[in-house]
């Protein structure tokens, strides 16, 4: 269930939210809206990383009997940070990253799990795509144990620029896939890293496979085929950590 305080309902409201800069996870809008003050909103949201989903009125009405107008925008539990500015702030700090690019994870509960293991692993990032990801909500926060209050979040508009940008500054990019070439555990993890887990049905998208620079798999033994994806994040992360030391943030 959605607590109020986590909702903005109305398109005056949504517009005035989306302009002061507050931290929404995603705007849900009556499918067939048309009026002046929406064409407002869409404006207001040029430019944003905001995800905006176009339903049939049905659902928003059993989110809230308020007059929504046809717009509730969902505020977001944290507030997001971006790539670009934490990664000259890492090597500046003399850090050597590992970073979690979470590709198309639409799970709350994995997602949090994944958040918990980052934050006691002392992972320096999480990187979720601003479409198709889940939303940093109340329930992702409860299950990653508080974890998402510190560990930074960092949600993008293209994850394909992002990869490009993070070779570009030196990060290895590690991709978990059922395709991977080799072992997990032959990776080396010792430089900044990347390392990029995509959706339990579909995996890592190809274009973004063809930018990595590994790929790596976790051998399967049984009958099942693939892990749940937090506990599969947890091993790389904890490979990873290994093979430096345990001195991810000393």
């Amino acid at each position: 269930m959605i607590e109020k305080s986590e909702m903005i309902f109305g398109v005056r409201a949504v517009i005035e939210a989306v302009q002061a800069g507050k931290e929404i996870d995603k705007i849900l809008i009556k499918r067939d809206i048309q009026s002046d003050l929406s064409k407002e909103l869409f404006a207001a949201l040029k430019g944003t990383v905001i995800p905006v989903q176009r339903v049939p009125v049905e659902r928003i009405n059993r989110i809230t009997r308020k007059n929504h107008q046809g717009v509730v925008a969902f505020i977001s539990s944290i507030t997001y940070q971006k790539i670009e500015d934490l990664v000259p702030y890492y090597f500046e700090q003399g850090k050597n990253p590992i970073l979690i690019m979470l590709d198309g994870i639409t799970d709350v509960r994995n997602f949090g799990a994944i958040a918990r293991t980052c934050e006691c692993a002392g992972v320096d990032a999480v990187i979720i795509p601003s479409k198709n990801s889940v939303s940093v909500n109340a329930d992702a926060v409860k299950t990653s144990a508080g974890a998402l209050h510190t560990l930074p979040v960092c949600r993008e508009q293209n994850l394909l620029h992002t990869i490009k940008f993070l070779k570009e500054s030196g990060f290895k990019i590690v991709a978990a896939t059922e395709k991977g070439d080799y072992d997990y555990t032959k990776a080396n993890y010792n430089d900044p890293v990347c390392i990029i887990m995509g959706a339990e049905d579909t995996g890592v998208p190809y274009e973004h496979l063809a930018l990595c620079d590994e790929w790596i798999k976790i051998p399967m033994k049984g009958k099942i085929e693939s892990l749940n994806v937090s506990v599969a994040a947890g091993i790389l992360i904890y490979e990873a950590i290994r093979q430096r030391g345990f001195e991810v943030n000393d």
